[in-house]
């Protein structure tokens, strides 16, 4: 069998091509760009074709590899019209969106899938470890990279159990078919696709309804919205909450600070107990987490001659910007703080524009950096794109307002300024946040 993957260097369809790559499939793989990911790929022998000047002279070979492909493959950010799809469906070639080909998948496995707005990733790569310390075997897809899987967001185990990251963008998680479900939180996200709060409810809802009468739901009893929407549900449902003394157990074990995770490692503690994992292998696996790719990953850099800690985090929404800074400030009590902050999306920018407001108005900080937002391909409407800007968020925070350290500075202008304010003013820590291209910061100050 050969696949085709669209898109793979996305941090989904990656996972999913490197699951079939370990399971002796054929695959080769296109990508707008290339990156870290496409090039692991090319390492693995793996063709890989990216969207350069150079692809002029390939698309010939790109052709043919996708001619020769049984399966296409394609990330939903894809657009239905791309030349690729057109072709393949023209010589009768099967073609799914990653949603679909996970989909499939799930309906093989014993599958665990991990959703709501915020901490599906370390919750999703918790239960990974537990089951895998377990001896469990299982395999994990994952958003995001972890050291304990060789950095990989794909785990490939032996046995029955699959354990994903189950995204409601674009409603995706209607594709999958688990026996067990963990609802983290709840907040409104991705209205561009679902408009309103209530579409975006009811997306949850009907995914939960794809459980099995003898499957389990795990809900966080702590998000207000959850309890209030899943509490008259007709189905077994397993509450955690920080409240319970198993929790203040579990944070006392735990590395990584902030009781957002303390949440997400009661929730796999929890699917842990139902299969029947001994208690005392869930608190090592749990002590063991050393934390995943840009979720609080920490290291020292130098900048102009000053040592100082860099926490780079994906955090993009404002309940997660609002709940990471806070716990690094509570971690770090007496450090003076610097935050650069890239929105992801002009649309989510703009939908939750009054959140961004409120959070960056009461963040205890000793200054905060908003640049240039981060535009995603193909999923931004002009119209939008015109009403919002980083400028018009600072100034609105600003507005009527003592808030005198937050500011603009663009993305071309970050480095330089950086480097002459950190030493200039002693900053011990530097947080990078955002879930675009803002992690590369750090390999400016490396190359300067």
């Amino acid at each position: 069998m050969k696949i085709h993957f669209i898109g793979i260097g996305g941090i989904g369809v990656s996972a999913l091509a490197k699951y079939y790559l370990e399971n002796g499939v054929k695959i080769s793989g296109f990508d707008l760009n290339s990156s870290e990911i496409t090039e692991n790929f090319k390492k693995w022998g793996v063709k890989i074709f990216i969207q350069n000047s150079k692809l002029k002279y390939e698309k010939e070979k790109l052709k043919a590899e996708i001619k020769n492909s049984d399966l296409i493959i394609y990330s939903p950010a894809v657009s239905k019209d791309d030349w690729q799809i057109k072709l393949a469906k023209k010589i009768k070639i099967k073609c799914q969106s990653y949603p679909e080909a996970l989909g499939e998948l799930t309906k093989k496995y014993f599958t665990i899938a991990v959703c709501g707005t915020h901490g599906k990733s370390t919750t999703t790569a918790l239960i990974g470890l537990i089951l895998t310390k377990a001896k469990l075997d299982p395999t994990v897809i994952v958003g995001t990279k972890l050291r304990e899987f060789q950095n990989s967001n794909c785990r490939v185990g032996k046995s029955k159990y699959l354990v994903i990251e189950a995204d409601e963008h674009f409603a995706s998680f209607l594709n999958y078919w688990p026996k067990i479900i963990v609802l983290t939180t709840l907040d409104p996200d991705h209205l561009d696709f679902y408009k309103n709060f209530k579409n975006y409810i009811n997306a949850f809802k009907n995914f939960v309804s794809h459980l099995p009468k003898e499957g389990f739901l795990i809900l966080n009893f702590d998000d207000k919205n959850i309890r209030r929407i899943f509490s008259k549900i007709k189905i077994k449902k397993n509450w955690y909450s920080l409240k319970e003394e198993k929790a203040k157990k579990i944070k006392k074990i735990l590395k990584i600070p902030g009781d957002f995770n303390v949440s997400n490692a009661f929730a796999a503690f929890k699917v842990a107990k139902i299969l029947k994992i001994k208690e005392d292998i869930i608190l090592k696996a749990l002590s063991q987490y050393r934390g995943s790719w840009r979720r609080l990953e920490e290291e020292k850099i130098f900048i102009n001659g000053k040592n100082v800690k860099l926490i780079s985090d994906y955090g993009h929404h404002p309940t997660e910007v609002k709940v990471t800074l806070e716990a690094i400030r509570e971690k770090y009590k007496n450090k003076k703080i610097l935050c650069v902050f890239q929105p992801h999306q002009y649309q989510r920018t703009y939908y939750l524009f009054n959140d961004f407001v409120k959070v960056f108005r009461n963040l205890k900080l000793d200054k905060i950096i908003i640049t240039d937002i981060y535009t995603v391909p193909g999923r931004e409407e002009e119209s939008i794109i015109k009403k919002i800007s980083s400028e018009k968020l600072v100034r609105e925070i600003k507005k009527d307002q003592k808030v005198d350290y937050i500011d603009y500075i663009p993305k071309q202008k970050l480095v330089n300024f950086l480097k002459e304010i950190i030493p200039k003013f002693n900053y011990d820590i530097l947080v990078i946040m955002g879930a675009g291209d803002i992690y590369k910061l750090k390999d400016d100050f490396k190359n300067n």
